[in-house]
C-alpha cells in the first residue's frame, strides 16, 4: 500500500513540475505592454566605427593582393647564386680582370 501511495505522488509532483514550466513558458514568452524602448543612442557611433573598420579590411585585403606569396617568389638557393655572381662579377671589374664565361 505505501508503494502505490508514494507512487501516486511522484506522479503528482512529476504533474505539477511540468504544468509549472510549460505555465512559466507562456508567461516569459509574451511581450510585455508598453511603450517602444528608445534607441541607443551610442548605436550610430558604434555602426560609424564598424563601417571605418570594414573599410581597413577592404585596405588590407588590397594589400594582400599585392603582396608576393611564397609560391610565386624565387628560390632562395638561386637568389643566393645571382648575389655571389654579381659580387664575383664586381669584384673582376675592380681588379681589372675580364669575367669567366
Amino acid at each position: 500500500m505505501r508503494s502505490r501511495f508514494a507512487w501516486l505522488l511522484a506522479g503528482f509532483g512529476i504533474a505539477a513540475a511540468f504544468r509549472s514550466r510549460l505555465f512559466r513558458r507562456k508567461v516569459s514568452s509574451s511581450p510585455l505592454p508598453g511603450p517602444a524602448p528608445e534607441p541607443d543612442p551610442r548605436a550610430d557611433e558604434l555602426r560609424q566605427r564598424i563601417a571605418e573598420a570594414r573599410e581597413v579590411v577592404d585596405e588590407r585585403d588590397t594589400f594582400e593582393e599585392a603582396e608576393v606569396t611564397i609560391d610565386e617568389a624565387p628560390d632562395p638557393a638561386s637568389r643566393r647564386r645571382d648575389v655571389h655572381d654579381r659580387g664575383r662579377a664586381a669584384l673582376d671589374r675592380m681588379r681589372g680582370e675580364s669575367p669567366p664565361e
